[in-house]
């Protein structure tokens, strides 16, 4: 039973990160990735935003029972995040390229987009 809630869960955030993805397009961004896996951890979406790279984490909540999706991408999660950012920066050869780190968070159908949401 727990396996097929898990399997639930990852179906319910990838079909929210593609709609995520859908739309940055909208507003102008280049999707390069969708969850980019490196053995430090996960990066939801990767993007261009003009002159940006922009490493997101998307974060889905039904309701707010939970607390706000965006409070999720606590301290711990943001240094996961930035390690990860660094080394696909390393791997890919990028290292002229300004980049920031945005959220962006689900609460039933309402998208919350926070540009440059913390720093490494």
């Amino acid at each position: 039973m727990n396996q097929l809630k898990k399997q639930n869960n990852r179906k319910v955030g990838t079909d929210y990160e593609q709609a995520v993805g859908y739309y940055l397009e909208q507003q102008g961004y280049l999707i390069l990735e969708f969850n980019y896996r490196c053995r430090l951890g996960e990066i939801d979406m990767i993007a261009v935003d003009g002159e940006y790279l922009v490493f997101c984490e998307v974060k889905y909540r039904q309701d707010g029972k939970k607390g706000s999706p965006l409070e999720a991408v606590d301290v711990r999660k943001q240094r996961t995040i930035y390690q990860c950012a660094s080394y696909y920066l390393a791997v890919q050869g990028i290292d002229d390229m300004p980049c920031r780190f945005d959220v962006i968070g689900i609460e039933g159908g309402q998208i919350m987009h926070i540009k440059n949401a913390f720093s490494g």
